[in-house]
């Protein structure tokens, strides 16, 4: 049986917790930053989980992780 491989530009995006949940960077904080709050850029530079709906597309395309 071949091995699986895994998607690599999921794997520069997401890393494992050590519960095992993925950790993922916040969208929309690369451009048009000036009517943006700094209250809004400063929650965006937070990491958060992956939403439990994608978890297992995600256990599919990273099976290494």
């Amino acid at each position: 049986m071949p091995k699986m491989k895994t998607k690599r530009a999921a794997a520069k995006r997401f890393k494992k917790t050590g519960s095992g949940q993925l950790k993922r960077n916040k969208a929309y904080k690369s451009h048009i930053l000036t009517k943006k709050t700094a209250k809004r850029k400063r929650n965006l530079r937070k990491p958060t989980m992956t939403d439990a709906s994608n978890v297992k597309n995600m256990k599919k395309i990273l099976p290494y992780l």
